[in-house]
């Protein structure tokens, strides 16, 4: 195995800190076979909203995540929910084992689970130091990234137990409405004025068509992981907490707001969270049209579809400033989504051309 580009975990943040203490009894009790002795504990950089640790027994590593600190969304960090949908996913699509949840909140001060770590390559804003995609390989890549989503929009949802997980019946409503209330309770002074974009989300809704599949609802490279060996290949995909069944092609819309393509402007490039921009891959047309010959679907109002990704991009965002402006994490890396919101609720109204 080539070890050379696998992700890393640094350093654990102290506002972050397990309280090893705690934790160790309750692993050992629901983990068989867990070496003894305290691990090394690390934290992935990646993500801005829940909190994954590496748990280095030496022989054998878990991976742990958490919700973050302070004040959270009722209806999001949902630890039992991601561990649930794993645990269904898992032998039918590429996800980590889930190896045991934590209800009780007295152990670490939150639900958790633990799972496998898989080791592999998972690509950020920028592809690791040295390693390098000529076209070919970046198109194949971005082929092997998009048919992935696809497969999951493919699969069906009882074959893995989830039928139940989400209400197919007015979901793109329910999405928009929701969104809306959960961007006016994390407004700050130094939001953006939004009323806008939200009434014409409201007023442009995309019909019901009958459509429902298990979808991600956060699908993108730095929740995709590479085989370490074969570069191109998906090994697993990350981060379930909000995977229901639901409008697919509102996870595609939802996946494309992160999607900066080569030709974007200088505004929209510095929203860039993934290596999307690279030469060999696909245009945000090309990937609609990539994805409407492998479905067999038309991909129908896509500007609606863009806009309500980029609107809830925002609003993801905004939540995470709140916490900071509120004083409940000291991050410094969230002082940036105040001005990153403004930008967003921007090409959202753009997109949306209003």
């Amino acid at each position: 195995m080539s070890n050379r580009f696998v992700d890393r975990p640094e350093a654990v943040r102290s506002e972050d800190a397990l309280d090893l203490e705690r934790l160790l009894p309750w692993l050992h009790e629901h983990i068989p076979d867990l070496p003894e002795g305290e691990p090394e504990t690390a934290q992935y950089p990646g993500g801005a909203s829940n909190i994954t640790y590496a748990l280095d027994f030496g022989r054998r590593t878990l991976i742990l995540r958490r919700p973050p600190f302070g004040t959270r969304p009722k209806s999001g960090h949902d630890m039992g929910r991601e561990y649930r949908v794993m645990s269904g996913l898992h032998g039918h699509f590429p996800v980590p084992e889930p190896l045991a949840e934590c209800e009780d909140e007295s152990v670490i001060g939150a639900p958790f689970y633990v799972m496998e770590k898989l080791e592999g390559i998972i690509l950020r804003r920028d592809l690791p130091e040295g390693m390098t995609l000529d076209a070919p390989a970046a198109s194949r890549l971005c082929q092997a990234f998009w048919q992935t989503l696809i497969d999951l929009h493919q699969l069906d949802p009882a074959q893995v137990g989830l039928t139940d997980l989400g209400r197919p019946e007015g979901y793109v409503g329910r999405q928009v409405r929701g969104w809306n209330e959960r961007y006016e309770r994390a407004t700050t002074e130094d939001a953006p004025e939004a009323s806008a974009i939200m009434r014409w989300l409201d007023e442009n809704q995309r019909p019901e068509n009958g459509r429902a599949s298990l979808i991600h609802n956060d699908y993108r490279f730095d929740n995709v992981v590479l085989s370490p060996d074969e570069q191109l290949r998906i090994i697993g995909v990350l981060d379930w907490e909000m995977c229901t069944v639901g409008d697919p092609q509102l996870d595609l819309g939802c996946a494309l707001a992160y999607w900066i393509e080569a030709g974007d402007d200088d505004e929209l490039a510095a929203l860039r969270m993934q290596p999307s921009h690279l030469p060999g891959m696909m245009t945000r047309d090309e990937v609609i049209a990539f994805y409407e010959k492998q479905t067999g679907q038309k991909v129908e109002d896509p500007a609606f579809l863009i806009a309500f990704g980029l609107f809830r991009l925002g609003v993801i965002a905004q939540q995470i400033y709140y916490r900071y402006a509120a004083g409940q994490t000291s991050n410094p890396r969230y002082r940036d989504f105040g001005p990153m919101v403004h930008l967003l609720v921007k090409r959202a109204a753009h997109v949306a051309g209003i």
